[in-house]
């Protein structure tokens, strides 16, 4: 249980302060509700833009970084579909200049040329390294192409391609950050050592001046249930062969989730779970396979992927995962196999709760859910899933068509059979 208190200040920003005795640092955590759903098709990678934006200079303030190293801190940022995450870990007693760090590009950032300039070229060269020029590297650019059809989940955080974000315009980049970038579209979070009456006195001398925007107006289209199996198949300069599955399952914000999260365990996580078991050790039809969730806001996908051993062509390998996940949708799961999942999960729900950033994390996710509470509530749902919500679940979402496909093939592979 995390203990935590919770304010709203009058410019609609959410403060949490969660107190750590035992900690010598303090979290601080700024969570803002924007991702790449928030997005439009003909400006994508947006949200992951302003993640490096908002260390290129704010306001009063020209370098993020140095003044944070001074004062013994230490900083990083990443970008989801739905939400967009900023975080420091600082000495206590240097906890000040994280909040005006923190505070003054929330007030607004610099918006220079250069600036801009400067992280496009380092988000283009971000592209080219690991979507382009990596193996495997535009797997999710193609299957979120192929799934969705109406939903800004079907392009990635780093957008549809380059050249949208060559072309984002600083008029484009404001707009972006007004709309979005505001202390009603926020939550701060502080962890660690530091008092509840601190950090809300701290929070609103900081934050509570800065004004309140527009409240957020979203219009992201609901994507269509999928009435039939759809299939891809693409060729690419990559080592081996590589098979992805995906099927349609509920969004986090729907406590069904954690059925479909428990399944995909059970189907593939780790060297005990059924696919590794069958087509791996016992027989060699991939090198490797897993199975896990993507972890979506709203409704996101289960995910089957291996790697297909030498000399097994694709259709052999779909129908040897197909055996093994029709099994189980007709037999059902059993019971110890359930509660291996569950220990699996609440083991690691425990785990990530010893580090006082993940914490932080967690209660800030907490707010990008509508549910600050959530992280609290997550080991009761997960230990009251029963047998016959894990089965209704698979019963549900693993058919033909729910699914999609995607054979990647290594050029020049030659199959005997």
């Amino acid at each position: 249980m995390i203990e935590y208190e919770h304010t709203i200040l009058d410019n609609g920003l959410n403060v949490v302060v969660h107190p750590d005795p035992t900690s010598s640092v303090v979290v601080v955590n700024v969570a803002y509700k924007v991702g790449s759903r928030d997005e439009t098709p003909d400006k994508t990678g947006f949200a992951h833009l302003f993640e490096h934006l908002m260390f290129s200079g704010s306001i009063h303030i020209p370098s993020y970084d140095e003044p944070l190293q001074k004062a013994g801190g230490e900083n990083n940022a990443f970008t989801t579909p739905d939400y967009t995450n900023y975080y420091l870990t600082i000495p206590a007693e240097n906890i000040e200049t994280g909040l005006w760090l923190e505070s003054d590009r929330m007030l607004g950032l610099a918006f220079n040329e250069k600036g801009l300039e400067v992280q496009r070229k380092v988000v283009i060269e971000e592209f080219k390294q690991r979507y382009l020029n990596q193996p495997y590297g535009d797997v999710w650019h193609k299957l979120r192409a192929l799934v969705y059809k109406k939903h800004s989940y079907q392009w990635p955080t780093i957008g549809k391609n380059i050249a949208q974000i060559e072309e984002a315009k600083m008029e484009d980049v404001r707009a972006f950050f007004n709309k979005y970038y505001i202390p009603n579209n926020a939550v701060l979070v502080l962890a660690g050592n530091i008092t509840t009456n601190k950090g809300f006195e701290l929070a609103k001398k900081w934050f509570g001046d800065i004004p309140k925007g527009k409240n957020v107006q979203r219009n992201i289209a609901e994507e269509p249930a999928q009435v039939a199996k759809r299939h891809l198949e693409v060729q690419s300069n990559v080592p081996v062969d590589a098979f992805y599955k995906v099927y349609n399952m509920p969004g986090r914000e729907n406590t069904d989730y954690y059925t479909a999260d428990l399944l995909s365990d059970i189907l593939g996580r780790g060297k005990s779970s059924l696919l590794y078991q069958e087509l791996v050790e016992n027989n060699l039809i991939f090198t490797d396979i897993a199975g896990y969730v993507l972890g979506s806001l709203d409704p996101g996908l289960l995910v089957v992927s291996g790697k297909l051993a030498e000399g097994i062509i694709f259709k052999n390998a779909e129908a040897a995962v197909d055996k093994i996940i029709n099994e189980l949708v007709d037999t059902g799961v059993d019971e110890l196999a359930l509660e291996k999942a569950k220990n699996q999960a609440l083991a690691s729900h425990a785990f990530g709760d010893i580090d006082v950033l993940n914490r932080a994390m967690n209660l800030a996710y907490g707010f990008i859910l509508d549910d600050l509470d959530r992280t609290n509530k997550e080991l009761g749902i997960i230990k009251n899933i029963s047998l016959e919500d894990i089965n209704t679940m698979a019963q549900s979402i693993l058919v033909e068509t729910n699914a999609s496909t995607m054979y990647y093939k290594a050029k020049q592979t030659i199959h005997e059979n």
